[in-house]
């Protein structure tokens, strides 16, 4: 991996080179992706079935298209039984983890008989995106399915891309079950996104759209919020990790490319105080690499967008990692806990040498589903907060409002909305007489 010293110029041209890597700067196919939307608005099914054709190679119908209860047990009866063990272990781990995060309607009374409160509903549908190329992903279907069930969604649709002779990854499909949705369809890409957020024929409209996908996904998820809500524009993974002369440079080795696997574009960074450390790790990456299956993708991953950063300070490093906000965050230094109070930008953080990050991708509980690109600066780790609705209740009796009518009317008055303030002042206009 590439060893630079970390000075302000090099910094700025990372993050130049970074955010490069976002769907933002792949707006040659917003046109494509939006003429994919506006047919399956305009046709329905119709539009869904031709681009599944064309880009699954797959011929689904309106009897084909949603995922039968014979499907999903063929599907699993297919997999191995350890798996489904750990599947579930994993699933009780998520769920726990979530049902901390619950929030509950809260009321406060006042003497004066008002009572303000705050109502928590949960959203109708939601529709989870699932992809169906590269690789599968069973638990991005738990992260993504999970939180919803807790929440208290009612109608939980997943879509995923189906192969050739119209069958999907029977993990997908146990994931799916075992978690609880309610809904199961064939059909991916931007088609799906279109479906899930305008209705066709076979796939009722949700109400808000989550899950990874690939560029068009990602794109096709921009350009329907507003229709319906969506999680976010997810970029490809990343990881960084912070560490200083203690670490272990065969872990950081193997860490580091634990996400450079994922694709091309994908991101992996080091940030040490060491450059003994960080030739060690060098060296390592070298040595994984031609022994790892994803070869080819992780060299390229490693090529584009690795880098060792050395730095003079643990301060320094700090820096570094809130300025880029990463996805993934490993803290692998003498005292963790004290450098991870302050980091302010990072979607995930693992601390000490034990908890790689593949143990929040799979099994310790907390959301996988985090701010890409950057975007840690100001968004969170998927929640169940993102599957709730909060209404504002405000009660008042006449007692309660009388004291305050006048300075109601004085605030509309001086924005000249006055019939804002004739609403509060017919209730008191018998007293002006």
């Amino acid at each position: 991996m590439r060893i630079v010293q970390l000075t302000d110029e090099s910094k700025k041209n990372l993050m130049s080179e970074l955010i490069k890597r976002s769907p933002n700067y792949y707006q040659e196919y917003a046109d494509t992706v939006q003429e994919i939307l506006d047919n399956v608005r305009d046709r329905g099914d119709e539009a869904v079935f031709e681009y599944t054709q064309k880009f699954d190679g797959a011929v689904i119908t309106a009897d084909t298209i949603r995922i039968t209860q014979e499907e999903i047990q063929e599907a699993m009866a297919q997999i191995d039984p350890a798996l489904m063990e750990t599947m579930k272990r994993s699933l009780n781990n998520i769920r726990e983890y979530h049902e901390k995060q619950k929030q509950y309607s809260w009321f406060d009374s006042k003497p004066d008989g008002s009572i303000l409160g705050q109502k928590i509903t949960p959203i109708d549908s939601v529709g989870v995106y699932v992809p169906g190329g590269k690789a599968a992903y069973p638990s991005s279907v738990l992260m993504n399915i999970i939180p919803a069930k807790v929440a208290g969604v009612g109608r939980i649709v997943m879509t995923t891309p189906c192969n050739r002779e119209g069958r999907v990854n029977p993990a997908t499909l146990a994931a799916a079950y075992l978690a609880g949705a309610t809904e199961m369809y064939k059909c991916g890409g931007a088609q799906a996104i279109g479906a899930l957020a305008f209705g066709t024929e076979s796939i009722p409209k949700v109400d808000k759209i989550v899950g990874p996908g690939n560029i068009y996904v990602a794109l096709a998820k921009k350009a329907v919020y507003g229709y319906v809500s969506i999680d976010s524009v997810a970029g490809p993974s990343e990881i960084m990790v912070i560490a200083d002369e203690t670490a272990n440079p065969h872990y950081l080795g193997a860490d580091l490319l634990s996400q450079a696997e994922h694709d091309e574009l994908a991101s992996a960074i080091l940030v040490t105080t060491s450059m003994e450390l960080a030739e060690k790790v060098s060296a390592e990456t070298d040595a994984f690499i031609e022994k790892l299956s994803r070869k080819e993708i992780i060299t390229k991953s490693r090529d584009n967008y690795g880098y060792i950063l050395v730095v003079d300070t643990l301060q320094e490093a700090i820096d570094a990692v809130n300025e880029i906000a990463p996805e993934h965050l490993e803290i692998l230094t003498k005292d963790p806990f004290t450098v991870m109070t302050k980091i302010r930008n990072a979607g995930a953080m693992f601390l000490g040498e034990y908890s790689s990050e593949p143990l929040g991708d799979y099994f310790a509980g907390p959301n996988h589903v985090l701010p890409t690109n950057g975007t840690a600066k100001f968004f969170s780790p998927l929640s169940v907060d993102d599957y709730v609705k909060k209404s504002s209740i405000i009660y008042y009796t006449r007692e309660a409002l009388e004291p305050i009518h006048e300075d109601i009317i004085r605030f509309a008055n001086s924005e000249h909305l006055t019939a804002h303030a004739n609403s509060i002042a017919v209730r008191f206009e018998e007293q002006k007489k």
